[in-house]
């Protein structure tokens, strides 16, 4: 068990304005320092918070995209019976869980959210050097975190912990509506946003009254493990959260298919999140939440500020290296005001500064490991046949990038009918095109079969309205120069994918949430 360095106030999110940025890169230091100085660490499973030495085979050997040579960490990795041993002690705390007061719930919560603040910049230090992440996106990263708990908490609160007198048909009738938790969950996370997806998943299945089993993207498990010890420290009970590391490939099915599991919640591929769909509800129906991914639009229409616009595209194509479900990654531009659009674009894409991440002002670090350096590669030829690149399509290996996962970060000039314009990469690649205007951006825009996120940039309100009216996606942003599609926090943008974006059509960070890990319960009694 790693030991947490002293508290720092100081809060920063994904779109710092106005921040005293030396204090802040002052204090990252300090994280990086500790996370550092705490590297190269052995690391069980925890199940019912004792620590056990896996038996899926070697250990899971956590290297860094900036340098493949640092070694973050050797990670037990769990069997399919470890699992499942997980999975049954869950089980059996799970009911003491549901029957402590949601109030009692709620305040071990807030205590989780008080204590990723009070660790937040080890926190951040280690997203960064797992992940890749900038500091700035590593530090909104971990306060999401912590403003994810502390929100679905007062939603909680605002609900009266989800229990309403209901009607009467006869004087002497009492009926009380509850929502009760289901179980046990199954927490499967990505890599991307290691803290805050895993955070926000997880802390909304426990303070419903579930337990849970969680399994952190192999290439994070200690982002992961900093969350367990967040969840232990702040007093969720022994047996209600469990951390188990492994291959996807031996125990990634063991998570949803032991029937012990009432639910599951998920983040990642569509492949994998619809083969869970299909195959979770084998004798009822049971709760599979997912998230799985998007191909986001950006609209920039005639009218709009193209300063504005062209920076918004950047920073949601190009920040976390094109690794958010949310990022921009296709751009409809009218052919009107193309030319103009294209060249700001490209300048401030040029401008980027690229590196390790870790350090203050690069803004661009490395993709996360060598497959998606395969997949750049299989873009940027595809890309080749039908389209032009504009900017980038080279994986960069000289200097400081030799040891690490680096691409540039890349446009091409695309048809309209690509298949780039279709496929979600998860890399820094951004698919540009002109088109008439306003009607047939609209039209291309909804043809993928994803719906997440989408941005607009225009001066027309009419413009606007017809955006949020027609666009088939769930999170939808009209002049938003911080991220044309990024960007979304806890109470502020609800997160919620449609079609081929998510499975429930209410997202996280939103007030409709914590629901869904709950089922309804009528209880009446006549008096």
């Amino acid at each position: 068990m790693t030991t947490a360095a002293p508290a720092k106030e100081f809060k920063v999110t994904y779109s710092a304005i106005n921040a005293d940025m030396s204090q802040f890169h002052k204090l990252f230091d300090e994280g990086l320092a500790w996370a550092r100085k705490n590297m190269g660490q052995e690391h069980p499973l925890f199940i019912d918070y004792r620590a056990v030495p896996g038996k899926g085979g070697e250990p899971l050997v956590d290297t860094s995209p900036i340098d493949n040579s640092w070694i973050l960490g050797r990670f037990a990795a769990a069997s399919a019976e470890q699992v499942g041993a997980a999975v049954e002690a869950a089980h059996k705390a799970q009911k003491a869980w549901a029957r402590t007061p949601w109030r009692d719930r709620i305040k071990i919560m807030r205590a989780a959210a008080a204590e990723i603040r009070r660790r937040k910049w080890e926190i951040g230090a280690v997203m960064s050097l797992e992940v890749g992440k900038s500091r700035l996106e590593a530090m909104g990263d971990a306060e999401e975190s912590a403003d994810l708990i502390d929100y679905y908490c007062t939603v909680f609160e605002q609900n009266d912990g989800f229990a309403r007198p209901l009607g009467r048909l006869m004087p002497n009738e009492r009926t009380l509506d509850v929502l009760r938790p289901f179980g046990v969950f199954a927490c499967i996370a990505p890599f991307n946003f290691p803290m805050a997806l895993s955070t926000g998943m997880s802390s909304a299945a426990l303070m419903a009254g579930n337990a849970v089993v969680y399994k952190p993207a192999q290439d994070t498990p200690w982002t992961g493990l900093m969350l367990y010890e967040v969840y232990k420290a702040a007093g969720i009970p022994t047996g209600v959260f469990h951390y188990i590391t492994g291959r996807g490939a031996v125990i990634g099915d063991a998570f949803w298919t032991h029937p012990r599991v009432d639910g599951i919640v998920f983040t990642g591929s569509k492949e994998v999140g619809m083969r869970m769909v299909k195959e979770f509800s084998k004798d009822w129906p049971k709760p599979a939440l997912m998230e799985l991914g998007g191909k986001n639009p950006t609209i920039v229409c005639a009218s709009a500020d193209l300063d504005m616009a062209a920076e918004g595209v950047m920073k949601s194509a190009f920040g976390l290296q094109g690794q958010k479900c949310s990022a921009c990654s296709r751009v409809y531009v009218d052919k009107k005001v193309y030319p103009q659009f294209v060249a700001k674009l490209l300048a401030k894409t040029q401008a980027i500064v690229k590196g390790d991440p870790t350090q203050k002002d690069v803004y661009f670090g490395p993709v996360i490991n060598a497959r998606a350096v395969k997949t750049f590669e299989g873009a940027v030829e595809s890309a080749k046949n039908g389209g032009k690149i504009l900017a980038g399509g080279d994986v960069m290996k000289d200097g400081a990038f030799a040891k690490g996962t680096f691409v540039e970060p890349t446009i091409a000039e695309l048809s309209l009918d690509h298949e780039l314009f279709k496929r979600e990469l998860f890399v820094p690649f951004l698919s540009i095109a002109p088109v008439s205007g306003f009607d047939q951006a609209i039209e291309e825009s909804n043809k993928a079969e994803y719906g997440l996120t989408a941005g607009l940039f225009t001066k027309d309100e009419k413009e606007i309205a017809r955006f949020f009216d027609e666009i088939e996606a769930g999170v939808c942003y009209a002049n938003r120069r911080t991220g044309a599609t990024t960007g979304a926090w806890p109470g502020v943008q609800s997160f919620c994918g449609w079609k081929g974006s998510g499975a429930t059509g209410k997202g996280g960070c939103g007030p409709y949430y914590v629901q869904q890990f709950m089922r309804e319960q009528s209880r009446t009694v006549m008096e």
